[in-house]
């Protein structure tokens, strides 16, 4: 049996993170902080516990208040600026990691998209995964 391996980093090669699991959450924020902190449409993310994911090097966090209402921590390479990873106060004991940021970025399947009501105009939301006007709503 081949083990799943996410693995990836920052630009400059400074941080590296790994997992040997599958993650527990994909979709893609479409809320204006992540646009604005991934300097894109939206921020496609992948949630694993925090246990889960080895991470080498030295990541500094930026906290500010997500859509959800919530303080978020985003991590990032002090050296090169990539944005990594993500400790939101909603998900507590997860943590996300940028897709972009995967030594390969095919691993990430988005299974929804969320704040989509914050999605631009010139945004193309994929038809063929579950959108949400706001954050997701949690199953009973």
């Amino acid at each position: 049996m081949t083990s799943v391996q996410y693995s990836g980093g920052c630009l400059c090669g400074a941080i590296r993170y790994h997992a040997d699991v599958e993650p527990k959450f994909t979709f893609n924020c479409h809320c204006r902080d992540c646009q604005k902190s991934s300097g894109g449409a939206y921020a496609p993310l992948a949630f694993f516990a925090q246990s889960q994911l080895s991470i080498q090097g030295d990541v500094k966090y930026y906290q500010s208040l997500g859509a959800s209402g919530k303080i978020i921590q985003r991590g990032f390479c002090a050296n090169c600026g990539s944005n990594l990873l993500g400790l939101p106060e909603l998900a507590a004991g997860l943590i996300s990691i940028r897709a972009g940021t995967l030594d390969d970025p095919e691993m990430f399947q988005p299974k929804f998209e969320i704040f989509t009501s914050q999605a631009n105009e010139w945004d193309i939301l994929n038809p063929d995964i579950q959108h949400f006007e706001y954050g997701a709503e949690k199953k009973k």
